[in-house]
This record gives structure tokens, sequence and C-alpha cells, in this order.
């Protein structure tokens, strides 16, 4: 576990991998929110043509 030690004590490792695990995180909500609003869209479409 000296890997984790390291990364716990050293900054750049640390802030490293922290902005990086954000960024992931932002990408992944807003792929998952303009998947949904996407499908919103074209089901509300798909009922106001009918």
């Amino acid at each position: 576990m000296n890997i984790l030690r390291e990364f716990f004590t050293d900054p750049v490792l640390f802030f490293s991998f922290t902005g990086l695990a954000i960024l992931l995180g932002l990408c992944v909500f807003y792929a998952v929110f303009f998947i949904k609003k996407a499908a919103e869209a074209e089901e509300e479409q798909r009922h106001s043509s009918h």
C-alpha cells in the first residue's frame, strides 16, 4: 500500500487525480443529462405531431 500512502502525501498526485475524477464525473453527468433531455424532446415531438 505504498502507492496509496504516496497518493495522500504528494499534493501533485492528489490534486491531479482529484481534478481528473471531478472532470470525469461532470462528463458522465452531462452525457446522461443530454441523452435524457434528447429522449424527452423526441417523445414530446412524437406526441405533438399526431
